[in-house]
């Protein structure tokens, strides 16, 4: 079968995209893997998946896999492709769409210079909801990591996450701690793993291990959790950019029940067809 797809990228994080409304395709873990290889695939983070919605109240549905061949709840940058995706290929005129994830809907907005607005949802903070192995909601948790004992917050944005305070992310220990978080016990279905930097109450630095993935230019439903953390510390005010490897985000939170909104680009890189 000759299957169509889409490169795209959203700060770096870069996405194999899939359209299943207008053509048939079967995806596995296997077949996920084995496009995201980037010496003999295709080569992304992640594949996001269009596909039917299964209510009528929605536009379409959203799936999203880890290069790894594992399907995970949400990807911010994800989203944001999402939306250019279906409006360039003229699946949808509207221009806020409701989309169904794993995790309930998401909504997504594109602005007239094309930038993406996605509503990220309210952050759970609920350690059994998260999950994160506690007792009870606290802003930061004390954890041990390679013998050493050091603070963390626990935050889901429709996927779990851990996010450490650094002093610079320059220096931070991402490839040794990164993986070791993220496969903690603490995290019973695993975690991305944030080390963020704080530069002022308005502006953070931030690095993220992204689960089934490692590091990426960018995560965001990572710098929603940063920003959430951030906050919840009172290191953080209501709107913050978020500069990553790949490029900044905005993150808005007034705080409390209220959702996020992340504000960033999305951008196509080729057009692309393979023998599935």
């Amino acid at each position: 079968m000759l299957v169509r797809f889409t490169k795209m990228h959203g700060l770096g994080n870069d996405f194999l995209v899939l359209d299943t409304v207008t053509q048939k395709v079967k995806v596995n873990s296997a077949l996920v893997a084995k496009l995201a290889d980037r010496n003999f695939g295709v080569g992304f983070d992640q594949m996001l998946i269009v596909e039917p919605p299964s209510s009528p109240d929605m536009d379409f549905r959203y799936r999203i896999y880890n290069a790894d061949g594992s399907e995970v709840e949400h990807c911010g940058n994800g989203a944001r492709c999402f939306a250019r995706f279906v409006r360039d290929k003229r699946l949808t005129a509207k221009e806020t769409v409701a989309v169904e994830t794993m995790n309930g809907p998401i909504y997504l907005t594109i602005t007239e210079d094309k930038q993406v607005v996605v509503d990220m949802g309210v952050p759970v903070l609920e350690p059994q909801k998260i999950p994160f192995s506690a007792d009870a909601h606290a802003a930061k948790y004390p954890i041990d990591v390679d013998g050493q004992n050091i603070d963390i917050s626990a935050v889901s944005m429709g996927n779990p996450h851990g996010v450490l305070v650094v002093d610079s992310v320059d220096t931070a220990p991402v490839e040794s701690w990164g993986p070791t978080l993220e496969k903690h016990q603490k995290f019973p279905q695993k975690a991305n793993i944030g080390f963020m930097e704080i530069v002022s109450r308005n502006e953070i630095r931030l690095r993220v291990f992204e689960r089934g993935a490692g590091e990426t230019l960018a995560c965001g439903t990572g710098a929603c959790a940063a920003m959430v953390a951030g906050k919840l510390r009172g290191l953080l005010d209501d709107k913050v950019t978020v500069h990553l490897p790949g490029g900044p985000l905005l993150i808005e939170w007034p705080g409390g029940d209220q959702p996020l909104l992340m504000t960033g680009p999305a951008t196509t890189v080729f057009e692309g067809q393979i023998f599935l």
